[in-house]
């Protein structure tokens, strides 16, 4: 498999994205699950994001951004990273607004990341060995399942399985073997940079 530019994996991933959002409505309008008037927000949960192409892609969103807006963001990140890092070292799950939460909103809302993207439903990963692991979706959504005989469970796997295809082009098929996990916040990503390739 052989690397491609960003220009082109960007292309790609906003392909996969696109792909993404259509499953994930389809199956949201399904289960009658919709964000309106909802009194949490996902976007307080700890979600931590595990490859370099979205990482890049992320940040070539903020870089289409005004430089007075993405300073916000910036500075929003640093004060994440930090609060994060103090939750995390007395044994508390961070749940913390999303740096680029704008009153409700995602201020790189085309930008967005997989686990933004697919949280809200039911879903599902199977691995190549065969194990496969179910996601509960949002507390709506549990709400939502548990009064139906019956709900529709997005699989993910053929989502995961194109993005990691991206990823190795992206990266490169001997430095992906080479580099060391990605296991980020979107605000580590953001207070780190562009990613090292």
């Amino acid at each position: 498999m052989k690397k491609i530019l960003p220009a082109q994996a960007y292309r790609k991933l906003a392909s996969l994205y696109a792909d993404m959002q259509s499953s994930y409505s389809a199956h949201a309008q399904a289960l009658g699950l919709s964000c309106d008037g909802c009194p949490q927000n996902c976007c307080t949960s700890f979600f931590q994001h595990h490859t370099r192409i979205e990482w890049a892609y992320l940040l070539h969103g903020l870089s289409e951004l005004p430089s007075d807006r993405r300073a916000v963001y910036e500075e929003r990140a640093r004060a994440y990273v930090r609060d994060a890092t103090a939750a995390l070292s007395r044994g508390e799950r961070p749940a913390i607004m999303c740096p680029l939460n704008d009153d409700g909103r995602c201020g790189v809302y085309a930008h967005r990341l997989m686990i933004c993207r697919l949280h809200g439903v039911p879903n599902r990963l199977r691995y190549p060995n065969g194990r496969s692991v179910d996601f509960p979706g949002c507390f709506r959504s549990q709400e939502l399942c548990a009064q139906a005989d019956s709900f529709p469970v997005l699989d993910r796997t053929t989502l995961y399985t194109r993005l990691m295809e991206l990823e190795v082009q992206f990266v490169g098929p001997r430095q992906i073997r080479e580099l060391p996990r990605v296991d980020l916040t979107l605000a580590e990503m953001i207070v780190q940079g562009s990613p090292k390739l």
